[in-house]
């Protein structure tokens, strides 16, 4: 058997026992260590492989999983969603278990445990009073991480988007960095847990009020991803909420869940049974759960399909007079873009939120807004348009592209190849229209070429 064969039997093996899967650029990371581990049990490497393919091998799991984790986080990592769940989802569990006066949380590949402490902190300063009880329970396959997490010690840079009233309050400063507070230590427990796996305990129905899984659900096939999502809606309870990474979208009408979108974030919330009717918690007015992109054009609508020929011929003036007054959403969306090509920002913006207000879930939209933004040179608030694109389609190439392309200017070089990756997969189906209207001139060729020279580019492997 070639290395290549082999490397290829290793992955297969990986994907059976720990429901990961890799990409072609993983390839040159499994091959090394495919000798690596084969050489520290003094075995062929065909002998390994068969071992490992012959029934479970619990010990040499771990140590795989301890060299293939990725586990660089930090406290509070993406602010938009920690928002939306102490301004959103915390006070309405709150009030539906006013009875109880108990919360449980769940934090899914938990890595090192600033996830897990970011919403024991959370859910801590939210409680109305004393006589409360919150748990968190933090899982992840890697029991080294889950040691320094049960140590509670983190570097200064483990908490760089941690506030400083946070920080002062609920950390220690020592000699090995900031050790978090006894007070919320007691909250947190972590255990060891393979997600490929089943567990009727961990995923005992209607538990957890809040359940965090960020960039997990990418990594895996496709059968453990879907079979993780439907143990953790099983396991909310009515009304709990599911928070999923930027790169993970079940959509916007996923099975037992519905869609919402609060403090430039989604994520997802377990509908109460049709009797339950809680008490309003203030907050801004829900957008519809169903998503929407901008309808296709009618084939007779004339002046818009000579106004998308010009856009093409980047002649934006002369499209411009074409929709003078446009009322449908596509054609105000074709405006948008037009009114951006021809260096009217200001106009696009406007445009664009108008189209958003009327409809939160369009994608198309977002990413109008995100290119606008980008241009004004206000790159974090297009990032975050370009991740709301991305998630309300998991299917739309081009903000995965501009992702990539931010993300490896910025030096980011891991999210840099991920987002690439899948910008690269998605591109030969991407829409004929949407390459028009969001590719900058470059047809989908030219993309796909761009997009691989910015993949290679990074030379980092996940």
């Amino acid at each position: 058997m070639t290395a290549d064969a082999e490397a290829g039997r290793f992955r297969e093996l990986l994907a059976r026992w720990l429901g990961w899967t890799f990409s072609d650029r993983d390839a040159g990371q499994l091959g090394p260590l495919l000798v690596e581990r084969a050489h520290v049990h003094r075995m062929s490497r065909g002998e390994y492989l068969n071992r490992l393919a012959a029934r479970p091998w619990n010990t040499e799991m771990t140590e795989l999983i301890e060299h293939l984790s990725i586990t660089e986080t930090y406290f509070f990592r993406h602010g938009e969603q920690f928002k939306a769940l102490r301004e959103e989802a915390l006070p309405q569990r709150l009030r539906d278990r006013s009875a109880q006066r108990a919360l449980r949380l769940l934090s899914v590949a938990c890595s090192s445990g600033e996830e897990a402490y970011s919403l024991a902190i959370s859910a801590k300063e939210a409680l109305p009073g004393p006589d409360w009880l919150v748990s968190v329970l933090g899982v992840d396959a890697n029991p080294a991480v889950l040691g320094q997490a049960a140590e509670g010690w983190y570097s200064g840079w483990s908490l760089r988007e941690t506030p400083d009233a946070v920080k002062r309050r609920w950390f220690r400063a020592g000699e090995r960095g900031y050790h978090v507070d006894d007070e919320i230590r007691r909250l947190v427990q972590f255990r060891q847990h393979n997600v490929a796996e089943t567990d009727d305990i961990l995923w005992r129905p209607g538990q957890y009020d809040v359940i965090f899984c960020r960039n997990l659900l990418m990594y895996l096939v496709p059968a453990v991803a879907q079979a993780l999502v439907a143990r953790m809606t099983t396991a909310l309870a009515p009304g709990g909420y599911l928070f999923l990474g930027h790169t993970d979208s079940l959509g916007a009408d996923p099975a037992g869940l519905e869609l919402r979108q609060t403090h430039e974030a989604f994520y997802y919330r377990r509908p109460l049974p049709s009797a339950i009717v809680p008490p309003p918690v203030p907050r801004p007015t829900p957008v519809p759960v169903r998503p929407a992109r901008t309808d296709p054009p009618p084939a007779t609508d004339d002046g818009y399909q000579k106004a998308v020929v010009l856009l093409g011929d980047e002649r934006f003036a002369d499209a411009l007079a074409l929709l003078p007054d446009p009322r449908q959403p596509h054609e105000r969306l074709l405006r948008g873009v037009l009114l951006a090509q021809a260096g009217r920002l200001d106009d696009a913006i406007d445009t664009a939120r108008r189209l958003i207000d009327d409809n939160g879930l369009n994608p198309d939209a977002h990413q109008l807004l995100g290119l606008c933004l980008d241009a004004a040179t206000a790159v974090g608030d297009a990032v975050a348009q370009y991740r709301l694109a991305a998630y309300l389609d998991p299917d739309f190439a081009l903000p995965r592209l501009r992702l990539g392309q931010l993300a490896r200017r910025g030096g980011d070089e891991r999210t840099a190849a991920t987002e690439l990756e899948r910008a690269l997969a998605l591109l030969p189906a991407e829409d004929d229209l949407r390459i028009t209207l969001f590719g900058g001139g470059f047809g989908r060729i030219a993309l796909t070429t761009l997009c691989r020279a910015e993949l290679d580019a990074c030379g980092v492997r996940r």
